[in-house]
């Protein structure tokens, strides 16, 4: 991985998270990193600069990490729709963590942060970068982490309903 030509955008209304993720960052090789201490702030930042990977926190004052990730997701005036997104979060209750997967998030990082936690979370992104997808009520990343061949419950996607081709019908009674 060629980290030193990221641009990270580092988004946390903690001053002492910022740098620490940021000495994390630097360590591993990265240099261009951007910091905002909130999504209304972080959303700016993206208009001003080209970012390649956005990491921020879930809880923020006052708009959080969960509602600037659907604005980034889903805003018309948005300066990167797909921007990958890592939530980090103290607070990763089930709850919380499907709110912020169903905002379009891409991976997690729990709290302490590890610089091996931050690498892992940048190696999925940048090897392992999953296709968005755009329904009715959803854009972001793929929410499915694999294909499992052998699963064999209905096909609720058209592209995997095309792929698996005409459903066989029961015969009427």
């Amino acid at each position: 991985m060629r980290l030193d030509l990221l641009k990270i955008l580092l988004v946390d209304d903690n001053p002492h998270i910022r740098v620490l993720l940021s000495e994390i960052l630097r360590a591993v090789g990265v240099n261009n990193i951007y910091e905002a201490s909130d999504g209304a702030e972080a959303l700016q930042r993206m208009r001003a600069h080209t970012i390649d990977i956005v990491m921020t926190d879930l809880a923020m004052e006052p708009l959080d990490g969960i509602d600037f990730v659907r604005l980034l997701r889903n805003s018309a005036d948005s300066p990167n729709q797909m921007a990958p997104v890592i939530m980090i979060t103290g607070h990763s209750t089930l709850r919380r963590i499907h709110e912020a997967r169903d905002a379009g998030v891409n991976e997690f990082l729990a709290k302490p942060l590890t610089a091996r936690g931050v690498l892992d979370r940048l190696q999925k992104i940048i090897d392992h970068p999953r296709p968005f997808v755009r329904t009715d009520d959803y854009f972001g990343p793929d929410r499915r982490r694999k294909v499992d061949p052998d699963y064999d419950g209905p096909r609720r996607r058209a592209a995997d309903r095309a792929a698996a081709g005409p459903v066989p019908r029961s015969p009427r009674r």
